[in-house]
């Protein structure tokens, strides 16, 4: 995580909830919104499941083995957090009902069986509800974090990524870049290599025999499930300057990961320098549209700002690419100088080790709705609940972060972030 910049706050003159996260895997409870309702009928199982303690993929792999089905075969619509009690719709087709009745796994609930025409997607959500405790809290809980969600109300919720965008180290980001500047070495080194406090022994310990050049070691140490880095260090053991070999055999799909992460990171950096004025249009802005996701031109600031004032639409911000829209005037400046200071061009992005990166646009700041904040004290001591909804795509950490500020970066320095 030390990679990462601190971005700023928009509640920065808000004094921070103190507390703590994720003491339970009940403290924390993530419900899907379903970006539309079951037909009743078709040839796709959908199915509401809950879980708790593990991945969305983990879940995946879970159902695929106990119904005999492939991975591929299950639908989803996005990935939720392993630390928290999450419920969302899953899907397969020609499964009866009645099969998922007979199996039985720990931690894994099936809620409720229907029946839609196609298979669930990634992306087919309207958004998520989050009912979240803030354990160890002061007096002073409350105040702060009707304080802090007044102004994220009024204004609306910057739209970072959140930390756990990044990896656990902090790092995708940085492998990313080293992908879209077409440093195979670099990606390769931070992958394998230069460890870190936060590693855990066996981790710490491979990547420090990368960076001594001990590759055939390394790729002892590594642990099994590991199997990219393990591959690229015996790739190195037979020949040291083998970088492009090494970089080819990481998988495919995770280089893409890391490709989103570097332009999350992106995203971010503009963000941070809009932020003070993220509920204002600027002329040359592209402006979201909250209903659709569509982007328009803002030829007149003036003459848009009330719709910005009712969060019909609000500025965007890149996700970079080489297809990707640009904003003129000062909003263009400042997205170019983002990009400048990286070295980087659109090009780039066109031509990043076969990952072509298309880009898009985001919206620098999201709505949260259906609001409420309550204090109570359970069987595990006094809490504050903080109950809210945001669209699809934002996180919950956004939230927490201008009402925490310090305090929930450094629970996710220690691995109390979402994964």
């Amino acid at each position: 995580m030390k990679t990462l910049p601190q971005w700023p706050y928009l509640t920065a003159e808000v004094p921070p909830l103190v507390g703590r996260i994720k003491v339970r895997p009940e403290d924390f409870v993530v419900e899907e919104i379903p970006q539309y309702p079951c037909s009743g009928e078709g040839t796709h199982t959908y199915f509401q499941v809950e879980k708790r303690g593990l991945t969305t993929l983990e879940l995946v792999r879970r159902l695929a083995r106990a119904l005999g089905r492939r991975e591929v075969d299950i639908g989803y619509a996005g990935l939720k957090d392993a630390r928290a009690v999450t419920r969302q719709m899953m899907s397969i087709e020609h499964l009866e009902p009645e099969r998922l009745a007979q199996i039985s796994l720990q931690d894994v609930q099936i809620l409720r069986v229907d029946r839609h025409v196609n298979k669930l997607k990634l992306g087919h959500l309207a958004g998520n509800r989050f009912s979240i405790k803030v354990r160890e809290i002061d007096t002073s809980a409350e105040q702060a974090a009707r304080e802090g969600l007044e102004t994220l109300v009024r204004r609306g919720v910057p739209n970072y990524f959140g930390h756990q965008r990044f990896g656990v180290r902090g790092d995708s980001w940085l492998m990313g870049r080293a992908v879209i500047q077409g440093n195979p070495k670099d990606l390769v080194d931070q992958f394998c290599g230069r460890p870190d406090e936060n590693d855990r022994e066996m981790i710490r310990r491979a990547r420090e025999l990368y960076d001594r050049g001990q590759y055939e070691l390394a790729a002892e140490v590594w642990p099994g499930y590991f199997r990219d880095a393990r591959r690229a260090c015996r790739i190195l053991a037979g020949n040291p300057t083998a970088f492009g070999r090494a970089f080819a055999s990481i998988d495919r799909n995770l280089k893409r990961l890391f490709v989103s992460a570097y332009q999350s990171y992106l995203f971010n950096e503009v963000l941070a320098r809009r932020i003070e004025a993220i509920d204002r249009m600027e002329t040359g802005d592209l402006a979201y549209k909250h209903e659709n996701g569509a982007v328009f031109m803002v030829e007149n600031a003036d003459v848009e700002q009330p719709r910005a004032a009712q969060f019909e639409i609000s500025p965007s911000g890149p996700l970079y690419g080489y297809r990707m829209r640009f904003p003129e005037g000062e909003p263009g400046r400042v997205e170019a100088a983002v990009l400048e200071a990286e070295g980087l061009s659109t090009d780039e992005f066109r031509q990043a080790k076969g990952h072509k990166i298309k880009g898009s646009r985001r919206p620098l700041r999201v709505r949260v709705s259906e609001l409420a904040t309550a204090c109570g004290e359970d069987e595990h001591g006094p809490y504050l609940q903080l109950d809210f909804v945001l669209p699809a795509g934002s996180y919950a950490t956004a939230v927490l972060r201008e009402l925490m500020k310090e305090h929930l970066l450094r629970q996710e320095l220690g691995g109390d972030g979402e994964d």
